[in-house]
């Protein structure tokens, strides 16, 4: 056959040769998201009730600011990655694999960036 040793053959396994790190980031950012959600839901079982005025001054803290923004990051990072995985996995023509990548990309930005924004707006307190 003269294609080297089994080792060299299956080394770098998949067309990108990232699928380890793909992996590792997403079981990361699904960890991150488990941890902060039940940050998340134990700080709203502490609050006196849900209204807006409550839950505003709670988040005008930076102590719960920045998980928040944190959270959102994370949650949009690991759905880009799980869609991203589900679209190279059942759309094979390369023109419309990369328009829905690129889609799935500024749709994980623009949600992400619109979730920081809300809630920056509310932890520095401005009155909408």
């Amino acid at each position: 056959m003269g294609n080297g040793t089994s080792i060299g053959r299956v080394r770098g396994l998949g067309p990108s040769h990232e699928g380890a790190h793909h992996w590792l980031l997403q079981r990361t950012t699904a960890a991150g998201n488990l941890i902060v959600m039940t940050w998340l839901l134990a700080s709203f079982l502490m609050l006196p009730d849900f209204g807006y005025a409550s839950v505003s001054t709670w988040l005008a803290q930076p102590i719960a600011a920045v998980p928040m923004a944190l959270l959102a990051i994370s949650l949009f990072w690991h759905a880009r990655l799980g869609l991203q995985v589900v679209i190279e996995d059942y759309i094979h023509e390369p023109g419309s694999k990369f328009a829905l990548i690129t889609a799935l990309n500024l749709a994980a930005i623009g949600g992400a960036a619109f979730a920081i924004f809300s809630v920056a707006t509310l932890a520095f307190g401005a009155q909408g």
